[in-house]
C-alpha cells in the first residue's frame, strides 16, 4: 500500500468524466480545486462531480479548496506572446489588455513598489524583467528571461512589496460557498502569520474545514510555529517560495518545513512542479523521479500535482506515474530512524496539553516495533489521535475509524491513514468491536491478527489515553 498521500489539482484537463473517474481508480487521496481561475460555479461543478463519481467507486476523496489569495495577475494576451532577451518592457496598472510592449497589471501599487534593479516574475519564471526606470504610473523595464506567454499568467510580487492581505474579501466569499456544501479542505494563499489564518474565521476542524496554510512568502517562514499551530495543515508551495528565496535555499527550507511540522504533528504537502515536464510528456525526467522520492524520504504527507493534471495531456498516466514512484519510495522508507528522530523532537516539546496523547501515540509505536501487529486502529472524533500517530511513520497501516463522516474525509490527507467511517457509536467496548468488525469487512484485517487500538473515554474524548493489544475475533 502506497502511504504517502497523493493530490492531483482538478482542471480543463479532468472536466471530461471518464478522465477524472480514471484518476480516481488510478488512487488519489485528495482532489485540489484551484479556485484562482474560472468561476465560483466551475469550482461547485468540480466538487459535485468529485463526490458522486467518488460514491460510486465506494472511494474517500478528500476535497482541497485552494483560495486565491492577494495574486497579482496581468491583463490577458490576444495570443501567444514571444518576449526576448533585451526587449523593453513597460509594466504599469490596468486591466484592459497586455502586449509584447506593454504589460498591464491589477495591482494600484505596481509602479510605487518597484525600485531600479529590482526584478518582476510572471508566469511562474517564464518571463523575467529587471527595472530600469520608474516614474509615477509606469516601471520601465527589460527582458533578462525572455519566454512565451498567453492568457493571464500570474506575478510575483515579494511579499515585503505587497500590501493586499490575506484573505482577501473574495476569499471569504469563496469559502463561505464551499463551507456551505461541505468542503472537506481549504488552503489558505500568501499567509504571513497566524492571524492570517485566524481570519478564515471557519469552525474548528472538523465542524469545519481543516485549514491548509501554504507556506510560500518570506514571512511565512519567519512566522513558521505560528503558522503551524494555528492550521491543520501546512503547504510547501515552493513556486512563489523560490522567487522569495534564493533558489539554493529552497531544499533546505523545504526539509526545515516538513521537519517543525512533523514535530508538532501536521501533515505536510509539497507541491509545485513535482512531474512538470509531464504535462506534455509521457514520462518524467529523471530529475523530477527523484524529487518526489526525496520528498517522500524527506517526510511529506503528501504529494501534489498542479497543471500536470490540470491541464496536461494524460492526467490518469501522471497519477500512475506518480503513485508508482511514491509507493518505491515508501517501500525503502527508514521507518525505525524516523521515529526514533520524532521522539527526539517530541522530548523537547513535553508539557503541552496533548502529553497524553503524545505518550500513548510513542507507545503505540513501540509496540509495532515489538510485536506481530497487523494494524493500529485509531478510533477517533476529530481525527487528532491518527494525525498524532501518523507522525511516527509507522511500519503497520494506520485506520483511522470516526463515526464523524467530515472527519473521515479530512484524514484522507494523513500520511498512511485509511480512513473508515463507523455508522454506530455506544460505549468504549461497543465501539472496539464495532471498529475492528469494520477493518475486518473492509479487508484490512483478518481473524487472528494482533491489531494495537487507540482511543478515548467515550464519544467526545478529549484526550487518547486508551492503547489495548487485542487480537481479531473470529
Amino acid at each position: 500500500m502506497r502511504q504517502t498521500k497523493l493530490i492531483a489539482s482538478l482542471g480543463p484537463a479532468t472536466d471530461d468524466e471518464s478522465v477524472l473517474r480514471g484518476i480516481i481508480r488510478a488512487g488519489i487521496d485528495v482532489a485540489r480545486i484551484n479556485l484562482s481561475h474560472g468561476t465560483i460555479d466551475d469550482g461547485m461543478d468540480r466538487y459535485d462531480a468529485v463526490r458522486r463519481i467518488a460514491a460510486e467507486e465506494n472511494r474517500y476523496v478528500g476535497i482541497l479548496g485552494d483560495l486565491p489569495g492577494p495574486k497579482v495577475r496581468v491583463a490577458g494576451f490576444a495570443g501567444d506572446t514571444v518576449f526576448a532577451l533585451g526587449d523593453s518592457v513597460d509594466v504599469r496598472t490596468g486591466e484592459d489588455a497586455s502586449t509584447a510592449s506593454v504589460i498591464e497589471v491589477d495591482y494600484d501599487g505596481m509602479a510605487a513598489n518597484y525600485d531600479v534593479g529590482d526584478r518582476i516574475v510572471i508566469g511562474d519564471g517564464r518571463l523575467v524583467l529587471e527595472v530600469e526606470q520608474t516614474t509615477t504610473d509606469v516601471l520601465k523595464t527589460k527582458v533578462v528571461h525572455g519566454g512565451k506567454l498567453s492568457g493571464k499568467p500570474g506575478v510575483h510580487v515579494p511579499a515585503d512589496k505587497l500590501v493586499l492581505s490575506t484573505p482577501t474579501d473574495y476569499d471569504l466569499k469563496l469559502a463561505d460557498a464551499f463551507v456551505d456544501v461541505g468542503i472537506d479542505m481549504l488552503a489558505v494563499s500568501f499567509v504571513k502569520s497566524a492571524h492570517d489564518m485566524r481570519r478564515v474565521g471557519t469552525e474548528p476542524h472538523p465542524r469545519g474545514p481543516l485549514l491548509v496554510a501554504k507556506v510560500e512568502t518570506r514571512s511565512a517562514i519567519e512566522n513558521l510555529d505560528g503558522i503551524i499551530e494555528a492550521s491543520g495543515a501546512v503547504m510547501v508551495a515552493r513556486g512563489d517560495l523560490g522567487n522569495e528565496l534564493p533558489i539554493e535555499d529552497l531544499p533546505i527550507t523545504q526539509k526545515q518545513i516538513i521537519k517543525r511540522c512533523i514535530a508538532g504533528g501536521k501533515p505536510v504537502i509539497t507541491a509545485t512542479q513535482m512531474l512538470e515536464s509531464m504535462i506534455t510528456a509521457p514520462a518524467p525526467t529523471r530529475a523530477e523521479a527523484s524529487d518526489v522520492a526525496n520528498a517522500v524520504w524527506d517526510g511529506s504527507s503528501a504529494v501534489m500535482l498542479s497543471g500536470e493534471t490540470a491541464v496536461g495531456v494524460d492526467p490518469v498516466n501522471v497519477v500512475r506515474t506518480m503513485g508508482r514512484i511514491a509507493r518505491k519510495a515508501d517501500e525503502v522508507f527508514n521507518h525505525d530512524t524516523w521515529a526514533r528522530n520524532v521522539t527526539e523532537m517530541r522530548m523537547n516539546q513535553l508539557g503541552s496539553v496533548n502529553d497524553v496523547t503524545d505518550a500513548m501515540t510513542v507507545a503505540t509505536w513501540r509496540a509495532v516495533t515489538e510485536l506481530d501487529v497487523a494494524a493500529i486502529i485509531c478510533i477517533t472524533g476529530t481525527g487528532f489521535t491518527v494525525r498524532q500517530m501518523a507522525r511516527f511513520r509507522p511500519e503497520a497501516p494506520i485506520l483511522g475509524v470516526s463515526v464523524n463522516q467530515a472527519t473521515v474525509n479530512q484524514l484522507t490527507m494523513s500520511w498512511g491513514t485509511t480512513p473508515l467511517h463507523l455508522t454506530e457509536t455506544g460505549t468504549r467496548e461497543e465501539m472496539l468491536i464495532g471498529a475492528m468488525e469494520l477493518a475486518a469487512e473492509k479487508g484490512h484485517v483478518r481473524a487472528g491478527d494482533r491489531v494495537a487500538i487507540l482511543n478515548g473515554d467515550g464519544v467526545g474524548a478529549k484526550v487518547t489515553n486508551n492503547l489495548r493489544i487485542m487480537v481479531v475475533p473470529a
